[in-house]
């Protein structure tokens, strides 16, 4: 029920007509219509309304339900949160999280594919036969933030960014990097995933881009430039932008706090760069 539809204001803003300075009757009626009509006006542009077709996954994006019907963290396309907020503000009380000079305050997780430092952007290169290898933050505690990066692709491959990551060590001393992660896909899927989350390690895809309502953000990647990636998470709701687009909004109780990550993929070939790595802790 919409405000301006409950019996109790109604009734309120009736008595507040009625208590008003004496006017003829038709007046009174007038001005009811319109302060009701004013009301609505309000109200639809505080809750933007959305079509029922909006939680429906994409005519172009059918041919991917069969490959993660079965995964454990899939969410039902009509149970999936739409992230409608503006991108937050990126000007005031950052933390550089690269220092410009070297990779002081990063470690490497999960393989060898390379990082190197060079001036304003950390260079990320896949090493054919290493697994997929996370440049991560020392600091381990992040918990509310918002962070934001910019990556541009040199050579094509799979990359993206851990949010309150965790790692497991196992007996034999394999790394195994896990927890939500803002991906950003390689232009050869032909996807367009890019700002969806996905469970590293722990189960696949939590929020998958392939709502109609999506459409914008599959489209906002620039495969051939630089690209902002921003994250908010605040308790247990986190939020994507890709390029200042929203993209995903997802609850989650488990990850609630951890490390950022610079992924490099597996593969035979990949390259990118990263640069502007900032975080606001709030």
């Amino acid at each position: 029920m919409f405000l301006w539809e409950s019996p109790i204001a109604r009734r309120e803003l009736e008595n507040l007509i009625a208590s008003s300075a004496p006017f003829p009757s038709t007046f009174l009626a007038a001005m009811k219509k319109k302060l009701l009509l004013a009301t609505s006006l309000i109200a639809l542009s505080l809750f933007p309304a959305f079509a029922a077709e909006d939680n429906q996954i994409a005519e172009s994006q059918q041919k991917w339900i069969a490959n993660y019907q079965k995964q454990a963290n899939v969410p039902k396309p009509e149970s999936m949160l739409l992230n409608t907020s503006p991108e937050p503000s990126l000007n005031k009380d950052f933390v550089s999280l690269y220092n410009g000079k070297n990779l002081n305050g990063w470690t490497p997780y999960g393989g060898h594919c390379a990082f190197e430092a060079k001036g304003d952007v950390i260079v990320g290169t896949t090493i054919h036969g290493s697994p997929s290898t996370y440049l991560s933050t020392i600091k381990d505690d992040y918990a509310d933030f918002i962070f934001t990066a910019e990556l541009k692709w040199e050579i094509d491959g799979n990359t993206g960014f851990m949010f309150r990551g965790q790692v497991k060590v196992d007996a034999k001393g394999k790394q195994t990097v896990f927890g939500p992660q803002a991906e950003m896909e390689a232009d050869s899927k032909k996807r367009f995933w890019s700002g969806g989350i996905y469970g590293q390690s722990c189960g696949g895809w939590y929020y998958p881009l392939w709502l109609n309502a999506h459409e914008k953000a599959r489209n906002a990647v620039k495969y051939d430039g630089w690209n902002r990636i921003t994250v908010e998470s605040i308790g247990n709701l986190s939020k994507t932008w890709i390029n200042g687009v929203p993209a995903a909004q997802w609850k989650n109780d488990e990850y609630l706090r951890g490390f950022f990550s610079l992924q490099i993929h597996s593969g035979k070939e990949g390259s990118v760069l990263f640069r502007n790595i900032k975080v606001k802790e709030l």
